[in-house]
């Protein structure tokens, strides 16, 4: 019973560690950029690193597709609309002089639910073109 459940939500699972590794890259990075740039710079500078590391585990790991042009594009672009939920999601939270390190952590769970239901459905939603394995 624990086998199958682990293999219905193995996806999911697999998701939830990197999506978890993406989380700690980002706050690790934004943590060490912040002290010494602003706030909104050190998010964004750290959002875009932890996108690009996003990309590669998502990318060989979690949906076990290729490298392409297209994924790529398509993975990027959806991150950079939610850049704009991320840095307004900080800026909202840090006005309202909400601890940085927990503001941080909410906002990327949002993020981090919106980024998995944009993977799983407009960008690696072709499971007939890759070979699962």
């Amino acid at each position: 019973m624990i086998k199958s459940l682990l293999k219905k939500y193995e996806e999911l699972l697999r998701y939830v560690f990197w999506g978890v590794m993406t989380v700690l890259v980002n706050t690790a990075l934004y943590l060490g950029f912040s002290s010494v740039m602003g706030d909104l710079s050190a998010n964004t500078l750290a959002f875009f690193l932890a996108v690009q590391f996003a990309y590669m585990s998502n990318t060989k790991f979690v949906f076990r597709d290729k490298f392409t042009k297209k994924n790529f594009l398509q993975f990027w672009g959806m991150r950079i609309g939610t850049i704009f939920i991320d840095n307004g999601g900080m800026w909202l939270l840090l006005s309202m002089d909400c601890n940085r390190l927990l503001a941080k952590c909410l906002i990327n769970a949002i993020v981090i639910v919106l980024n998995y239901i944009f993977s799983k459905f407009f960008i690696y939603n072709n499971r007939n073109s890759r070979e699962e394995k």
